[in-house]
């Protein structure tokens, strides 16, 4: 499912339009986004929790000519699914 599908999906369970379905998506990203910023974590119960991962800097290489390089420290986000969401599975 992408986002395209998901948008058609919110807006046949609500009885939406597909431009409302969209809103209402957009600003849970963007609910989602500011607080993994601002927060470090954002747990929505019964899903999971989206949190801010350090990545340390490491060693790797250049796939096509073998050398090695650099990779700089970076942050990233993850996701730890519930119980209940894993359970569903």
């Amino acid at each position: 499912m992408n986002k395209g599908d998901l948008i058609e999906a919110v807006a046949s369970d609500l009885g939406e339009s597909k431009a409302s379905a969209a809103r209402a998506i957009e600003a849970v990203i963007n609910c989602i986004t500011r607080g993994i910023q601002h927060d470090d974590a954002v747990t929505i119960i019964g899903f999971g929790t989206f949190s801010k991962k350090q990545r340390a800097a490491r060693m790797g290489r250049n796939p096509m000519t073998g050398e090695p390089l650099h990779i700089k420290a970076s942050t990233t986000v993850g996701f730890k699914p519930s119980q209940v969401l894993k359970d569903s599975m």
